[in-house]
């Protein structure tokens, strides 16, 4: 029984230091990297590290080298099973208001190790809330529109579905 034990705790031991000790910062940039290879640029102002996670403080969108959104801040956080990304107080910048909705408090990607190819997406703000999934797997996009207000741009794009509106799209 002693063995078990010490597996155990050896176990969450090297976990925890592969999760403490990780180049959480090189990652982002990495991510950064591979973001400025599809032509979008993340611009933020501060970025503090934590033991399991990063946070980006008001972090400037581009795409293409225009200005699309600010975003107050991101937190990423991780445990190697299970990561999330928290975003708060998302903006669009005013040139895209007729396309997609102003603004958004929250937004919430998470995903877990069990299910690598789906991320499930939960969002507040202006439109109401969301909630959904990214499926890599079925390369596709499923949102649930639920208490949903001024979507008035997106409706072109929306479907009524049994909850409310649904935006499905694949890629």
């Amino acid at each position: 029984m002693s063995v078990v034990k010490y597996l155990i705790f050896l176990s969450v031991i090297i976990w925890l230091g592969i999760v403490v000790l990780m180049p959480k910062q090189a990652l982002y940039y990495a991510l950064e990297e591979r973001l400025s290879s599809e032509d979008i640029v993340l611009n933020e102002k501060g970025i503090e590290e934590g033991f399991f996670g990063l946070t980006l403080k008001d972090v400037s969108v581009y795409a293409k080298g225009i200005h699309v959104a600010t975003i107050q801040e991101i937190d990423l956080f991780t445990l190697l099973f299970y990561s999330s990304i928290e975003i708060k107080a998302l903006r669009m910048d005013d040139s895209l208001k007729t396309m997609v909705p102003q603004e958004t408090n929250s937004a919430s990607l998470k995903h877990f190790l069990y299910d690598p190819l789906l991320v499930s997406v939960e969002a507040i703000g202006t439109f109401g809330s969301v909630v959904g999934e990214i499926n890599f797997n079925e390369r596709n996009v499923h949102l649930d529109f639920n208490e949903s207000k001024n979507i008035e741009m997106l409706r072109p794009q929306l479907e009524k579905g049994d909850k409310g509106w649904v935006y499905e799209t694949s890629f």
